[in-house]
């Protein structure tokens, strides 16, 4: 079984207002993100957020301000509690995702080059990221990837990564949005 997890804890400071609220083709960025992980899990959370409308979220682990490894951290730790066998993550930004990606990213683990938080992480992966997050180390998700050998999946079409309203147009623009 896998676990969806959309990453959204993020502050938005470079987009202005809280980015996954801002909509895209109708839709916000955080219901697009949902959806594209249902379509591929058995559940989907939200980490990074105190509530999502209807969906159940999950604070970042070890707490907040822990960037994307945080959210990655809460989804492992879930995964492992209710036995699921693996963590499917996309950022709430993460526009434009094959339809395949499960397939790309399978077996896990293995992340999107263009993009390392699109991933697909083992559940047992949970104590490397632990010790990552409380070491000295560069705590990016690059990092965590290369310390349990996950295999980097060049896409394509590079995935839309929106950080600023520029961005969110030229999705619109790139994706046919």
């Amino acid at each position: 079984m896998i676990l969806g997890v959309v990453l959204a804890g993020g502050k938005s400071s470079r987009f202005g207002s809280d980015k996954a609220l801002a909509e895209l083709g109708g839709h916000t960025l955080l219901a697009r993100a949902f959806d594209t992980l249902t379509g591929f899990c058995e559940m989907v959370v939200i980490a990074g957020r105190e509530r999502g409308p209807g969906h159940r979220c999950i604070p970042d682990w070890p707490g907040p301000d822990a960037g994307p490894l945080g959210g990655i951290a809460a989804g492992l730790n879930v995964a492992l509690d209710e036995q699921f066998d693996s963590v499917l993550t996309c950022g709430v930004d993460s526009v434009g995702l094959p339809e395949n990606l499960l397939e790309l990213l399978s077996p896990a683990p293995a992340f999107v080059a263009q993009q390392p938080i699109v991933g697909h992480w083992p559940a047992q992966a949970a104590g490397a990221i632990e010790e990552l997050l409380f070491s000295s180390r560069s705590h990016s998700v690059k990092a965590f990837a290369e310390m349990i050998n996950a295999r980097p999946v060049k896409l394509e079409r590079e995935p839309a990564n929106i950080n600023t309203p520029a961005d969110l147009t030229a999705a619109e623009k790139n994706h046919g949005i």
